[in-house]
């Protein structure tokens, strides 16, 4: 009796962190999606003054900022699109093998987790290194800040690293859940 009783709690608390998990995947999906779409969205032109000699005038020189020059946010893009794609067909399959038979499955899902929260860790720091030096700069090497000049442009990137980080967390969450319900 005490073993059928112990089985019915296995099959519910399954049962529940399978629910949690879609619903984890789906937002993992979604808030790595939305990340990619921010930064290859992400681009602005100013026009700014450079001034060449004390004596002369300003000359108006066009530049702009677009997300494919920094090849920190180009790996950044990368890892969130991986990341969307592999939730996307981790969802499936976790769908598809919903009452748990496929060990094998569910462990390799487990490890693409963990690899996922560790990728999409790595492209946040990445971004965010840049971003940091784009908002400071460095005087210590002479790079000026440029989110002064380009507000629009460095709001966005914050945004994109902030959904990524959400997708990461959801990921983790991915992680946690099986050590979570077999506590």
């Amino acid at each position: 009796m005490e073993g059928h009783h112990h089985g019915k709690t296995e099959v519910a608390a399954r049962s529940g962190s399978n629910k949690s998990g879609l619903v984890l995947r789906v937002l993992a999906l979604i808030l790595t999606l939305a990340a990619s779409i921010v930064v290859v969205t992400n681009k602005q032109s100013k026009v700014v003054p450079l001034k060449v000699f004390d004596s002369l005038p300003p000359v108006n020189l066009p530049v702009s900022a677009k997300w494919h020059y920094l090849s920190a946010v180009l790996y950044f893009l990368v890892t969130n699109a991986t990341s969307c794609g592999y939730a996307a067909v981790s969802l499936l399959l976790t769908a598809a093998n919903r009452d748990g038979k496929s060990k094998h499955l569910r462990i390799l899902i487990f490890v693409l987790d963990a690899f996922m929260v560790a990728l999409l860790f790595s492209g946040i720091g990445a971004a965010s290194a840049v971003g940091i030096l784009g908002y400071h700069g460095n005087s210590h090497v002479q790079w000026k800040k440029v989110c002064n000049v380009f507000g629009k442009f460095c709001h966005q990137m914050v945004a994109s690293i902030g959904l990524s980080l959400l997708g990461s967390v959801a990921f983790l969450f991915l992680v946690m859940l099986p050590l979570i319900s077999s506590a």
